[in-house]
């Protein structure tokens, strides 16, 4: 039997948090959490640092539109990224997941 979150299912709705870590353009260090959210076509990403607002377009799997994110904040500067999921769902993942880092050049 699979158990679908409620969250999982609805349009629009966030279904994942992931934490965003790396440099912005100033070289400082910063953390964020990511919220991804479910779209009629896939995932989204968005995320809001100082006066950066990146969002990205409807893409088929959240690692896509984590990529794209980052893509976005490279554009501004952004340096020496990594994500992982902290929350799926509503379910909190104790940080125990592994970090997906991110080359400097798209």
């Amino acid at each position: 039997m699979t158990f679908f979150s409620p969250l999982i299912s609805r349009k629009n709705a966030v279904v994942e948090k992931h934490q965003l870590e790396g440099n912005d353009a100033a070289g400082r260090n910063f953390v964020r959490m990511v919220p991804v959210t479910r779209t009629m076509t896939g995932y989204s990403a968005k995320i809001q640092y100082e006066s950066v607002t990146a969002e990205t377009s409807s893409h088929p799997t959240v690692l896509e539109a984590l990529h794209a994110l980052v893509r976005q904040l490279l554009k501004h500067g952004f340096s020496r990224m990594r994500t992982r999921v902290n929350f799926r769902g509503t379910r909190y993942l104790a940080e125990k997941e592994p970090w997906i880092d991110y080359p400097d050049s798209p």
